[in-house]
């Protein structure tokens, strides 16, 4: 009786555990966090030009200082409900005035001190990144002939209606015979082209961390790993074996050398979650109908059977759609450059931290847990990859079907 008590007491808090993190997905899923993508480049002298993609229905809401009554907000949103890309721009170009004084007024270039003069040019076109429409649009700064160096200041969301909580501006540039990438945000909300290299580099490894603890879906699939892991060569292969694929494919696909849409990697992601909760799912399943231990004894290298190592496989062909993931949320899309090079493994060894930080946290705790009490140990970690195998499908269905 106490021992089934037990059981029960350890899955509610597991359960528990799992619905704290899963109540937090409409929040965290849109409209309270955004990032806006700046290509900066100089045609010439005293002349920077800039290309902005700000995601379209919070630039709408925020263009309009969300009143429902504005033409912007009503026309803007229709075109957004109706996910019709040509309505999208024609509400932009309908209230351009409106828009321009918004982005102007919250992103700005100054030269040697003085702020360069902002001028739009061309409309506004429509594009998706990660599922999500974003409103493009270029503006030409004229900025004194004689400067040496420029300084960026952004300021774009959140805004006074509080819709959105925190955003993140991401900066390239081709400036003042020097290039790289910066990451804006409200506690770092400018920074100059003749930053130091330790200056960038920290704001890339911040930018990597803060991404992976935002990102619920890459904390529920190395959860999933986690609780799918019973001894320490475990978790330590499948965390490397996720690393070492994500940070392949995260490169490449930053530096502009392998494309897939949104649409096919947002689902896969979705879907790797669930398939790692539901491997430990099938483990549980096979102990208790086998009456076998979820580990078989040491067996080739590393003490992996045939069903460890096609788990590796398995972790590592999801990594590899990770890492796609990962560069679509820090949206650069430049040819090779070793400065480049540089601040996407420092964005990684961010990710990386916080991914050990995690590890370290949890996995202690669970084996401490399986030693002493085994079976509640087996309780909470099947709770666990239970509530993140469901939460997983969902996601896959939401995104499949569009939701």
């Amino acid at each position: 009786m106490f021992r089934a008590t037990r059981r029960r007491a350890c899955a509610v808090v597991a359960a528990v555990i799992v619905a704290v993190l899963l109540s937090a997905v409409p929040a965290l899923a849109h409209g309270f966090s955004s990032t806006v993508y700046v290509d900066l480049t100089s045609p010439g002298t005293g002349h920077v030009r800039a290309r902005l993609g700000l995601e379209y229905d919070l630039l709408v809401v925020s263009a309009a200082d969300a009143q429902k009554d504005d033409p912007l907000f009503r026309a803007g949103t229709a075109a957004f409900e109706a996910g019709d890309a040509a309505r999208q721009g024609a509400a932009l170009d309908a209230h351009a005035a409106s828009v321009l004084a918004y982005v102007t007024g919250r992103f700005g270039v100054t030269a040697e001190g003085e702020a360069c003069a902002p001028s739009q040019d061309g409309g506004y076109t429509i594009e998706q990144r990660e599922g999500v429409p974003y409103a493009v649009l270029v503006l030409d700064y004229r900025c004194p002939e004689a400067a040496e160096s420029h300084e960026v200041r952004s300021g774009l969301f959140p805004d006074s209606e509080s819709y959105v909580r925190d955003s993140k501006t991401v900066v390239t540039y081709g400036l003042d015979l020097t290039s790289g990438s910066a990451a804006l945000d409200s506690k770092h909300p400018s920074f100059s082209t003749h930053q130091s290299w330790a200056e960038r580099f920290w704001e890339f490894f911040r930018l990597g961390a803060e991404h992976l603890l935002t990102g619920l879906d890459h904390i529920l699939f190395l959860l999933a790993l986690i609780a799918g892991s019973r001894r320490l060569r475990e978790i330590v292969l499948a965390a490397t074996t996720f690393t070492l694929a994500h940070s392949v494919t995260f490169i490449l696909a930053a530096l502009g050398l392998v494309r897939l849409p949104a649409s096919f990697v947002e689902p896969v992601i979705a879907l790797s979650i669930a398939v790692v909760a539901g491997w430990h799912l099938w483990r549980i399943w096979r102990r208790r109908s086998h009456a076998t231990d979820l580990v078989p004894t040491g067996r080739g290298h590393f003490g992996l059977d045939t069903a460890g190592w096609t788990r590796l496989a398995v972790v590592f062909c999801f990594g590899l759609v990770h890492g796609l993931g990962f560069a679509a949320a820090l949206g650069i899309d430049q040819a090779f450059s070793w400065t480049l090079l540089w601040s996407l493994l420092v964005f990684n060894v961010g990710i990386e931290v916080v991914q050990l930080a995690i590890i370290i946290a949890v996995f202690p705790l669970l084996a401490l847990l399986r030693r002493r009490r085994p079976v509640a140990g087996l309780w909470t970690t099947g709770a666990v990859a239970a509530g993140v195998s469901v939460m997983g499908l969902v996601w896959f269905a939401q995104r499949v079907l569009g939701i």
